[in-house]
């Protein structure tokens, strides 16, 4: 019996995860033949993928060379400002259109999530996770995409917000809200959770990345 040969997608969808998980971190050099090794292909398609990966931003040229790239300063604004309205938007919808099984699932992610609290790199897959499901709730399918290419976008930062001195704990307590307001169909005060949940991760993320510069300065 032949196996049939992994597609591009595949390849795509292997580098985007190694991306994610930390595996390739910004400024990390990727190598075609290596990476085909590594995932078991031939390189067409990740050759396909690496140019699919720079033309959205997510890979960078560094002078023959595909690295992971990085967001500076400007670009994280950016981003937060985009990421916020889309979760607040997500949010909204997810307290008009979630039904009674997907509320019961983000509670009991977040019920979950509170052993995950000492752990920042396992309570930000996990984090990624609610969000994710939040997103589907919404029942809006381009919403939904919108948001895989800004939660895609993310994984280009190297440490993440919940690393910081008690933000896990605030995070799920966020968290606790958010699903409240969904589960009560308070649209308005869902949007806003959410919305604040992101400011202030960004604003934990800006004292990170200032906490850093003085060490290194």
């Amino acid at each position: 019996m032949t196996q049939t040969k992994p597609s591009p997608t595949d390849a795509y969808s292997l580098i985007l995860e190694a991306i994610d998980s930390g595996t390739y971190r910004p400024g990390d050099r990727l190598v075609e033949s290596e990476l085909a090794d590594r995932f078991g292909m031939s390189r067409t398609p990740v050759r396909e993928a690496l140019q699919r990966l720079e033309t959205q931003s997510l890979l960078a040229r560094d002078g023959r060379s595909l690295i992971v790239a990085s967001l500076d300063h400007n670009q994280m604004g950016e981003l937060y400002v985009v990421r916020r309205e889309l979760e607040g938007l997500a949010a909204r919808l997810a307290a008009q259109h979630a039904n009674a099984e997907e509320i019961e699932v983000l509670r009991g992610m977040v019920q979950a999530d509170d052993a995950l609290i000492d752990d920042p790199r396992a309570l930000a897959r996990a984090n990624r996770r609610f969000h994710k499901q939040i997103h589907l709730a919404s029942h809006n399918r381009y919403l939904v995409q919108q948001l895989d290419l800004v939660h895609r976008s993310m994984a280009l930062m190297a440490t993440t917000s919940l690393a910081a001195e008690g933000r896990g704990a605030r995070a799920q307590a966020e968290h606790k809200a958010i699903v409240e307001a969904i589960a009560a169909r308070d649209a308005g005060a869902a949007e806003k959770a959410l919305q604040d949940h992101i400011s202030v991760a960004f604003t934990t993320r800006l004292k990170l990345d200032a906490d850093k510069r003085e060490r290194r300065g």
